[in-house]
């Protein structure tokens, strides 16, 4: 599994695109199916997928943590593009600023197991884990 993360509109999912060389089979956090994300080369904006998963634990009680176990383990190679929200304005509601800490926290969880991790400034990618190079 690989994790791409960054700002806003920093590139990401174009450099992951080019890390993986896979330019098709990108499933969108905000919108795909259980059966689309086992299947897919990558996800994007996988914070609004955490969102999505928070909202899913309110009504039947499955914890966002076992939603991403089944996944990583349907899909293991998995490429996941996300935004980091941590650095940004403390939410005033307090469903955003739960799923903002979920965010984080996940993506520390994915960052771990990962077996690289990049961060995409202005399209630059820079490792922080792993041994590849990026241009």
């Amino acid at each position: 599994m690989k994790l791409v993360i960054g700002g806003a509109f920093q590139g990401k999912l174009d450099f992951a695109k080019k890390m993986t060389g896979k330019e098709t089979g990108w499933a969108d956090g905000a919108a795909a199916s259980k059966e689309e994300l086992s299947a897919c080369s990558g996800v994007y904006d996988f914070q609004e997928l955490v969102r999505r998963w928070l909202l899913l634990e309110e009504e039947t009680g499955t914890a966002p943590e076992a939603e991403l176990e089944e996944l990583l383990q349907k899909n293991p190679e998995i490429c996941i593009v996300t935004n980091e929200l941590g650095y940004g304005v403390v939410p005033i509601e307090p469903f955003d600023r739960k799923w903002r800490e979920k965010t984080g926290r996940i993506c520390t969880e994915l960052a771990a197991k990962a077996d690289s991790v990049t961060r995409v400034v202005c399209g630059i990618g820079i490792p922080l884990k792993g041994e590849e190079k990026h241009d």
